[in-house]
């Protein structure tokens, strides 16, 4: 990983949820034919969701109370990922093995969240201060 954050793209948290994410898409494209517009449609979308949303807190760092929200949706969409693999576990399209590591690796991505949204000033974009009229800035 890179020693500086410039993107969205280099936090581990938004990298573990698009790998697992990924997992779930692939493994749900085994699922029978008749859950494709119910639970592998809802599995992926939440899936996804986590990521788009830590992507778009990202955007939200000017202002505390927007990251967080955002933060929040992206751990309310690993909690509901884990909703869809209790199903998938249910139905017998997932065996125990792979939903205990896919509820593992939800369960890290839900601690890296909560772990950002309790540290948010350390993430916010610090505002610059303003220059007084004909100074100049090296």
């Amino acid at each position: 990983m890179k020693d500086k954050i410039t993107s969205f793209r280099d936090l581990r948290v938004f990298q573990n949820a698009m790998n697992t994410a990924m997992d779930i898409f692939h493994l749900t494209a085994k699922f029978p034919p008749e859950e494709h517009y119910a639970l592998t449609d809802q599995m992926r979308q939440a899936a996804r969701s986590v990521c788009s949303h830590i992507s778009r807190a990202w955007r939200k760092r000017r202002f505390k109370t927007p990251f967080i929200a955002k933060l929040n949706d992206s751990e309310g969409q690993a909690c509901e990922t884990q909703v869809w693999i209790e199903f998938a576990r249910q139905c017998k399209y997932l065996d125990d093995d792979t939903c205990e590591q896919l509820n593992s690796a939800y369960e890290q991505i839900i601690g890296q969240l909560g772990k950002m949204i309790s540290q948010a000033d350390k993430w916010l974009i610090k505002s610059q201060p303003k220059q007084a009229p004909g100074s100049q800035s090296s």
